[in-house]
C-alpha cells in the first residue's frame, strides 16, 4: 500500500535536514518531503506578513505532488501552512501545526502597530538573530558553541549533529550559516498579524496543534484563537517550543495520531 503524502515546513533558521530524526520516524507511514530552506530563494522575497513564503509554498506544493498532501509545519512553518491551506485548499488534505499558535486579537494588533518600531524590536527574536554569530574555524567550533547553549542542551542526541550537518556552508574564515541572520531576522520582523481572521469562520481543511507545555511563544500568543480554530484536534507535549528536536520519537507519534484523527473527520 502507498504510503500517504507528507510535506514538512520548518521553523525558522532550522533547515530541513535538522529534522532527519523526525522524518525518518515519520517514514514508516508517510512519503515525507520538504523544501530545504523558506526564504531564501530571490524569486519569494520575506516581508511583512509572509505572503512570497506562502507563494514559496504553494508553488513548491504544485510542482511536487499531483494530489492534495498532508502538511505539517513547524512555527514558521505551521503559519505558512494554514496560510497555504486557506489560498488553496485544493493542495491539503489536513494541517497539523507543531508549536505554531495563531496570533489573534489584541496580540496581533500589537504585531501590526508595534511592526518595525523600538517597542517591537525589543519583543521579538529579532533582537538576537541579528546579532547572531555566523561564522565559525570549522564545523566541531560551530557545533561546540550551540552545544554550550541551553536551548540546544536538551536536543535529543544527533539532532544538533543534524542541525550542522544541515546547516552550514564553507566560508574564506571556515563555515557559516546557510540560514543567513539577515533572512531569520526579516521572518521575525514580518510576522503576519492578519491570521486570526483568515481562520475565523469554518477552515475549508482540518486542522490539528501540537504545542510544547513549557513553550514560551505558546504563552506569548495565547492559545485561545488556536483552541477556537482546531477543536478537540488539540494537544501538548512535554517540552518547549523546539520539543520536536527535543523528542523527536515522541513529536512522530503525537503527529502520526494527530492525522490519523484528521483524516478520519474528513
Amino acid at each position: 500500500m502507498t504510503r500517504p503524502q507528507l510535506h514538512f515546513a520548518h521553523a525558522n533558521s532550522y533547515p530541513a535536514g535538522t529534522y532527519r530524526q523526525l522524518f525518518a520516524l515519520l517514514e514508516e507511514h508517510y512519503q515525507v518531503q520538504a523544501l530545504d530552506m523558506h526564504g531564501h530563494d530571490p524569486r519569494y522575497p520575506v516581508s511583512a506578513g509572509w505572503p512570497e513564503l506562502v507563494r514559496e509554498l504553494t508553488d513548491d506544493l504544485e510542482r511536487r505532488y499531483s494530489a492534495p498532501v498532508i502538511l505539517v509545519g513547524h512555527s514558521l512553518g505551521g503559519m505558512l501552512s494554514v496560510m497555504a491551506a486557506r489560498q488553496r485548499p485544493d493542495l491539503v488534505r489536513c494541517v497539523v501545526l507543531l508549536d505554531s499558535p495563531v496570533v489573534a486579537g489584541w496580540r496581533a494588533l500589537f504585531v501590526r502597530l508595534a511592526r518595525n518600531t523600538t517597542i517591537g524590536e525589543r519583543f521579538s527574536p529579532a533582537r538576537f538573530s541579528a546579532r547572531r554569530r555566523k561564522v565559525w574555524p570549522d564545523a566541531q567550533s560551530a557545533y561546540e558553541h550551540f552545544a554550550a547553549k541551553d536551548i540546544f542542551s536538551v536536543w535529543a542526541p544527533q539532532v544538533l549533529r543534524d542541525y550542522i550537518d544541515s546547516g552550514l556552508a564553507p566560508h574564506p574564515d571556515g563555515v557559516q550559516l546557510r540560514f543567513t541572520r539577515e533572512v531569520e531576522t526579516d521572518v521575525y520582523r514580518g510576522l503576519p498579524h492578519h491570521i486570526g481572521g483568515l481562520v475565523k469562520g469554518d477552515f475549508p481543511v482540518p486542522v490539528g496543534f501540537i504545542g510544547g507545555l513549557d513553550s514560551v511563544e505558546c504563552r506569548q500568543a495565547g492559545l485561545a484563537a488556536t483552541k477556537k480554530l482546531v477543536g478537540k484536534f488539540f494537544r501538548q507535549v512535554p517540552g518547549g517550543h523546539l520539543f520536536p528536536m527535543e523528542s523527536p520519537g515522541l513529536t512522530a507519534t503525537v503527529v502520526h495520531e494527530m492525522i490519523s484523527a484528521l483524516l478520519e473527520k474528513r
